[in-house]
C-alpha cells in the first residue's frame, strides 16, 4: 500500500486510458470514472458482508452517509427478485 493517496483525477485518467487501449468508443469511455470504481467496491463489499467501518477504511469515505449513498443500489443485487425466479 502506498504511503500517500493518489492525486485527484489519477484513477480516472488510468481507467479511461485503459478503456481507450482496449477499443471502447468515446461514449463508453466518458461514462467511466474513479467514483464508479469506488462505489462498485463499496457495493461489492456490502453485498459480501463487510462492515461499514471496513468499507470506509478502504474507500476513504469519511461518513456513513457517503458509504450508504454508494451502496444504496447494492440492495438490488442482494435482494433481487429476478435472481430467485425459476428456482
Amino acid at each position: 500500500m502506498a504511503e500517500r493517496a493518489l492525486r485527484l483525477g489519477t484513477v480516472e485518467r488510468i481507467v479511461t486510458a485503459a478503456a481507450r487501449r482496449i477499443g471502447l468508443d468515446e461514449a463508453e469511455v466518458a461514462r467511466l470514472a474513479g467514483h464508479s470504481l469506488r462505489a462498485g467496491l463499496a457495493t461489492a463489499a456490502a453485498v459480501g458482508g463487510a462492515s461499514e467501518h471496513s468499507s470506509m477504511r478502504q474507500t476513504g469515505h469519511t461518513t456513513r452517509e457517503m458509504v450508504d449513498r454508494s451502496v444504496r443500489d447494492g440492495a438490488l443485487v442482494r435482494d433481487n427478485a429476478a435472481a430467485t425466479a425459476g428456482r
